[in-house]
């Protein structure tokens, strides 16, 4: 069992707007079935009914079949909401919430619905097989780069190097570096990627236990209806039979479950107390450090609990979520890290703070090397990568995100 962990030791049902933000994060798993049944097809047959007869009876006929497609859409939309149902019911089980009760209930708002939606899709792009090809193209480099860093490191003595995952998200990053044999800490402001990542690292059955319909939700872009009611098996591998598997494979001196936990926080916040003073081996960041409104509190935040001579790998691209002065709300050019409750100044006492700027990717390196980093290698374009992108669609948002690592002197 992966721990996770409330980083900050805080009951959140104790404090006022962490209970909030925890609501609706709850609600809006509750609500997922209903609200998309009638956002996505009870409007658009309301819409299809209104058409001329004529118009109607032709998009009723093959080889359109509307109405069968908005029927298959429905069945995809409750196969999605299954993994919902499961999530929020794990959800309330962990937090000690009654399920009969409805204090919780109505929490949600446009954003959480928002949320909910682009983390179940997200399971497309971390626990599916269909994903492999933009889980490589990000967290093979920054497995690579850690490895070589380490490389005096035998596999069986890695659960002695410590590494930090800010943004762990679903958890796929913070599992591979575990299967790898590091001892790993992920972080995770959003309750809704806490909530899925719990399901699907210690709940799941099996490889391939559950269907998902990551583009069932989206009309637009198609080339084949088809390719919008794709279905996708998750997870990809059991990850408690992978990591057993590992363990043994590189006679790990501890098991995976003893070196994995994950913590909840503002990253900003938690991992500048005293405790974490120079308490890791290693920071590793995925689409992580263009969520920051000031990258130097990233930056002080890494220097603060990276050891003497650790080093920080981070590849990602600049799309500045803070850029304009408010968060980018498109949720699959997202980072794993949360954009869920990030504009809240009280809970998000670090990422909430006021002020922000953008840097280039060149200035970013330079001030990095300001405070207190030594660049070992650089590569500005490390190839391509997209983000939940459905490979088939006829709009491609591709990245091609900057790679570095660095070493705090």
């Amino acid at each position: 069992m992966v721990d996770h962990d409330e980083g900050s030791e805080i009951d959140p049902l104790c404090d006022p707007e962490e209970r909030r933000v925890l609501y609706a994060a709850l609600d809006s798993f509750r609500q997922y079935r209903q609200a998309a049944h009638y956002n996505i097809t009870h409007l658009r047959r309301q819409s299809f009914y209104s058409l001329p007869s004529a118009h109607m009876d032709l998009l009723a006929s093959e080889p359109f079949s509307l109405p069968k497609t908005l029927d298959a859409v429905d069945v995809a939309i409750d196969v999605n909401a299954d993994i919902a149902d499961t999530v929020l019911a794990l959800g309330l089980n962990m937090y000690g919430i009654d399920p009969e009760s409805t204090e919780w209930h109505g929490a949600a708002t446009s954003q959480d619905m928002d949320k909910v939606r682009s983390t179940i899709r997200q399971l497309y792009r971390d626990w599916a097989a269909e994903g492999i090809s933009e889980r490589e193209a990000c967290y093979k480099p920054i497995l690579a780069g850690l490895n070589k860093a380490f490389k005096h490191v035998t596999p069986a003595k890695r659960s002695h190097v410590s590494v930090l995952v800010p943004g762990a998200g679903l958890g796929r990053l913070a599992f591979e570096l575990s299967n790898a044999g590091y001892a790993m800490e992920g972080n995770e402001i959003s309750y809704h990627q806490l909530l899925v990542s719990n399901w699907i690292l210690n709940y799941t059955s099996g490889p391939k236990s559950h269907s998902v319909y990551p583009w069932a939700l989206g009309f637009s872009n198609h080339t084949h209806r088809s390719h919008q009611l794709q279905k996708v098996q998750v997870p990809d591998v059991w990850p408690s039979e992978e990591l057993d598997k590992s363990c043994n494979d590189l006679q790990a001196e501890l098991h995976a479950y003893q070196r994995m936990s994950m913590s909840s926080g503002d990253f900003c916040v938690l991992y500048k107390e005293p405790r974490y003073e120079a308490a890791f081996d290693a920071v590793t960041t995925c689409f992580f450090i263009d969520t920051a409104p000031n990258l130097i509190a990233y930056i002080e935040t890494v220097r603060h609990c990276i050891k003497p001579g650790g080093v920080w790998v981070n590849l990602g691209p600049l799309l500045w979520h803070f850029e304009g002065g408010s968060p980018d709300k498109k949720s699959s050019s997202s980072s794993a890290s949360s954009e869920a409750g990030r504009v809240n100044q009280d809970r998000n006492r670090g990422i909430g703070e006021s002020g922000s700027f953008e840097l280039a990717d060149n200035e970013v390196i330079k001030l990095i090397e300001h405070l207190g980093f030594q660049i070992v290698e650089h590569d500005p374009v490390v190839g391509e990568a997209g983000y939940i992108q459905d490979p088939r669609s006829m709009l491609q948002n591709m990245y091609k995100p900057s790679f570095w690592m660095a070493r705090k002197i």
